[in-house]
């Protein structure tokens, strides 16, 4: 299988290379430029740089990743982008999806998150951080009726595993916690997580945490 192809739209030295040296150590991933802005990322690919997904912060000088989002949906549409940033406002995550980004990540996530983040958005699903998703679901849990869409009457068919590794993902473990908890690979947890996901039918770890908590598999 061919690596994951990114490149890493940071400003600051320090931030980028850590990003850098933690997907170093991942054999799927492969880091295959680098940029402190969108300008320069939109140069890498004008030069032909073959890239699956654009890892970017919000706040870069002369082009940010906002207008990068823009940008990569008229230019490169098959690029995928996913943002890694400090700004939690609903406004922004809210701004960034419907521009066109696949995630929107904080960058207190651990290595873990980050990692399947890539993966969803090269798969072409979006992906919100764990944090986030936590935080809206109990911001809106002041809303009543929020939440009906996620409401399913029919139980679903979930293994007992599955149980397990949903109970784990509610609590907020990463996937490297969750397979130390059940002594099994972090690929099989990702394996899990994706099938949890395409039962409930839902496009993400945040609404996986709502659907199960609406239909009770999660108090």
């Amino acid at each position: 299988m061919e690596a994951l192809r990114v490149v890493l739209a940071e400003d600051h030295h320090i931030v980028r290379d850590g990003i850098r040296l933690l997907l170093g150590q991942e054999k799927s991933i492969k880091v295959v430029g680098e940029a402190t802005n969108g300008t320069e990322v939109i140069d890498l690919l004008d030069q032909g740089l073959e890239v699956d997904v654009v890892l970017a912060d919000l706040n870069m000088p002369e082009m940010d990743g906002m207008v990068l989002i823009k940008t990569l949906k008229i230019k490169y549409p098959e690029i995928n982008i996913v943002v890694l940033s400090i700004l939690d406002q609903q406004k922004y995550v809210f701004e960034a999806f419907s521009e066109g980004a696949m995630g929107y990540l904080l960058k207190s996530v651990g290595v873990d998150e980050l990692l399947f983040a890539l993966r969803q958005a090269n798969n072409g699903q979006k992906y919100l951080c764990a944090e986030l998703g936590l935080q809206y679901l109990e911001d809106s849990f002041h809303r009543p009726g929020r939440f009906s869409e996620y409401q399913d009457e029919t139980p679903l068919d979930l293994s007992s595993r599955e149980v397990e590794v949903l109970h784990f993902i509610g609590e907020g473990l990463t996937n490297n916690e969750i397979a130390d908890r059940l002594f099994i690979s972090r690929r099989t947890v990702e394996g899990h997580r994706q099938t949890l996901i395409e039962k409930t039918r839902v496009r993400n770890t945040a609404s996986l945490i709502r659907y199960a908590v609406v239909n009770g598999y999660l108090k």
